[in-house]
């Protein structure tokens, strides 16, 4: 498998991102997993496409836009090192969107954030498949 981050795989939509940034909503799940809070969205009628992502660095933790494009560059590459992880699954367990959002208050090492990462996509890949109650087609 190429080791790509493609401009599909990026997660641009503002209705996709506001259902799943929504408080109380009850279709998107979320865990936590230092430095990372892990946000995703099964969408029954995307199981065919490549799961899109979205990385986040807080404008309130890392004032510098360099400090921030620095962490988001890191999580990116972490993510394209090791997304076999997540497609390696069947279409159908896999999450539609995710959003990784880096909560640490400082910037970590690459090695620290590709072991997290590592860690995240494997919990994101042994979840079960998504029944037709956590999924609403909006």
């Amino acid at each position: 498998m190429k080791q790509t981050f493609r401009k599909n795989e990026k997660l641009c939509s503002p209705k996709i991102i506001g259902r799943l940034f929504q408080r109380g909503s009850s279709d998107v799940h979320t865990f936590y997993l230092f430095p990372f809070r892990v946000l995703y969205l099964y969408d029954p009628l995307k199981e065919a496409e490549p799961t899109q992502v979205l990385f986040s660095v807080s404008k309130k933790n890392f004032k510098k836009a360099v400090d921030r494009n620095l962490i988001r560059r890191r999580c990116r590459e972490a993510y394209r090192l090791q997304k076999e992880i997540l497609v390696s699954g069947s279409s159908a367990a896999r999450p539609a969107y995710i959003a990784f959002l880096y909560l640490a208050k400082e910037t970590s090492t690459f090695s620290v954030i590709e072991k997290a990462m590592g860690q995240s996509l494997a919990r994101l890949s042994k979840l079960p498949p998504a029944s037709k109650s956590d999924t609403v087609n909006s």
